[in-house]
């Protein structure tokens, strides 16, 4: 990728989507999307108290002056949008239902293993074959089980996440498209 120079430099847009949006509330200014920090620039404008009243600075509707048609939404008002639609839900649940019992699991046979090397020194002693004791196959284990857990759950997004959040992905940059216009 090269640099961009000159007067269009800044015109061009490479930038994720998804670097500047902030999660529905975070930083902004009592839900009006505006951040946090006042503006440095003496003769911006003011901060409202609160959202425009309605028909203010908006067309009829909540469309845009030009006349376009198209309603005017910022890109938080998008990801927030998008955030509590039933697509984005579908990939959270999806999420949480491969995650939350992998993770019990994971931390259970961790915390057996840490409990039988204190608890039973005597049977984590035991040969195995030759100098190999139970409790080097189980911490040989405890790697084991860390490597197939990130092959499953790689394997988990690929085939139940991966399309659903491209897609949404895909979605939303359209939609924000439409506002940088």
């Amino acid at each position: 990728m090269e640099k961009q120079e000159g007067r269009d430099a800044a015109a061009v847009r490479l930038g994720d989507p998804w670097y500047d949006a902030l999660a529905d509330g975070w930083g902004d200014l009592e839900g009006t999307g505006l951040p946090a920090e006042p503006p440095t620039d003496p003769a911006a404008p003011a901060v409202p108290d609160g959202p425009p009243a309605p028909g203010h600075g908006h067309g009829a509707a909540g469309h845009s002056a030009a006349g376009h048609g198209a309603p005017v939404h910022s890109a938080a008002d998008i990801y927030g949008e998008v955030q509590r639609g039933p697509a984005f839900q579908e990939v959270r649940r999806r999420y949480r239902r491969f995650v939350v019992p992998a993770t019990v699991a994971f931390f259970v046979w961790y915390f057996a293993y840490v409990v039988a090397a204190t608890a039973a020194p005597e049977f984590m002693a035991r040969p195995v074959a030759g100098a190999v004791n139970v409790a080097m196959v189980a911490g040989l284990g405890q790697f084991l089980s860390t490597f197939l857990l990130t092959w499953a759950y790689a394997r988990h997004a690929r085939l139940h996440r991966d399309r659903a959040a491209l897609e949404l992905r895909w979605e939303t940059q359209e939609m924000t498209r439409g506002t940088d216009r």
